[in-house]
């Protein structure tokens, strides 16, 4: 299974990983994917065996992944419609498969793979789309996002959160997201973290090692007396600490993603972005049709979708000044009161 992308993008293949290791129980299926996004299939009972390849990776290492795979499995599936993604499939595999966008300048990739699947980047989500690989196999498909934090990773979580003084009955803030277009507000996160303590729940803050990240929460932290584990944890054990949440909140993210899978009531913000190709696939939707649309907060499951306030949202696009380190008006404008509302409902539901 050929996936180099970022981390939700791993994330959101296990769909298609489980649907082949359920039609072929003895078949091992390994996954190739990009140096640091491997930990998102850690415990993954489906996946025999993990490659990883840096996402700029210098001629020698490309050259020893080449020989490495070079026609070692029976079958390469391309997850991603990349130029790298074709080619690492079409050097795997002796039968391949995979998506395709399908332009005039695409058509070289068509021949690489045999079989191919039109990949469509605006009316069909993500898990969606690469479940139509599978049916192309003539296998029926599972829906579920396949993600079990391990026992050793939620004694860590466990013993995280005590040294915190956290014991029960908390909700997880994951306030920084990698790209800042995906980025809200502080004063958003603030007002959200007092709204929580009056109805008696704990703050917990998630975080990556990221240098940004960690002032970022730390700063945080001292505005509002949470819990900071930003930097403390690997993301198995965050998702452990997630698995234990009243309730999460966080941007168009991996650990967004995470929380939905493991049925934790969730509020995603979302600006730029597309939720009806990327919004968090809700705990046990078995529907191949799409959760959402395009326009508009919208609630499915356990995941409710608070989206910009803009007319022009979703863009698309990468922050208002088109490159990820651009902020997005339709999330700096957005107000903690319609995240509050979201709360409310989940809280309700509960």
């Amino acid at each position: 299974m050929v996936v180099p992308r970022r981390l939700g993008d791993v994330l959101l293949a296990t769909p298609a990983i489980r649907s082949l290791k359920r039609a072929f129980p003895e078949c091992a299926i390994d996954a190739l994917v990009f140096a640091g996004t491997q930990s998102v299939l850690a415990g993954n009972s489906d996946v025999s065996q993990v490659l990883t390849i840096d996402e700029r990776p210098h001629a020698g290492a490309q050259f020893r992944l080449a020989a490495r795979i070079f026609r070692s499995y029976d079958l390469a599936l391309s997850l991603v419609p990349s130029d790298r993604a074709t080619i690492y499939a079409w050097l795997a595999g002796r039968q391949r498969i995979g998506l395709v966008v399908d332009e005039t300048k695409h058509t070289w990739k068509k021949w690489l793979l045999g079989r191919w699947v039109p990949f469509d980047n605006r009316a069909a989500h993500t898990v969606v789309m690469h479940l139509r690989v599978i049916e192309a196999l003539g296998i029926f498909p599972s829906t579920e996002i396949v993600f079990t934090p391990r026992p050793e990773d939620v004694q860590t979580a466990r013993a995280t959160l005590a040294r915190h003084g956290v014991t029960s009955g908390y909700a997880v803030l994951h306030p920084f997201p990698k790209f800042r277009y995906k980025m809200w507000h502080d004063r958003g996160w603030r007002e959200v973290s007092g709204w929580l303590k009056q109805h008696g729940l704990q703050v917990v803050i998630t975080g990556s090692a990221d240098a940004n990240e960690r002032a970022y929460c730390a700063a945080l932290k001292a505005c509002i007396g949470a819990a900071d584990l930003a930097g403390a944890l690997t993301l198995p054990a965050t998702a452990a600490v997630i698995a234990g949440a009243i309730v999460y909140i966080g941007p168009d993210t991996v650990t967004t993603h995470l929380a939905a899978a493991l049925g934790v009531p969730t509020v995603a913000l979302f600006g730029p972005s597309d939720p009806l190709k990327w919004g968090p696939w809700p705990y046990r939707h078995a529907s191949l049709d799409n959760p959402w649309r395009h326009v508009g907060s919208q609630q499915r499951g356990n995941v409710q979708i608070v989206q910009g306030n803009a007319l022009c949202t979703p863009c698309f696009l990468e922050g208002c000044d088109r490159h990820t380190g651009s902020a997005a008006d339709c999330l700096t404008g957005l107000p903690a009161r319609r995240v509050i509302e979201a709360l409310e409902r989940q809280l309700a539901q509960r």
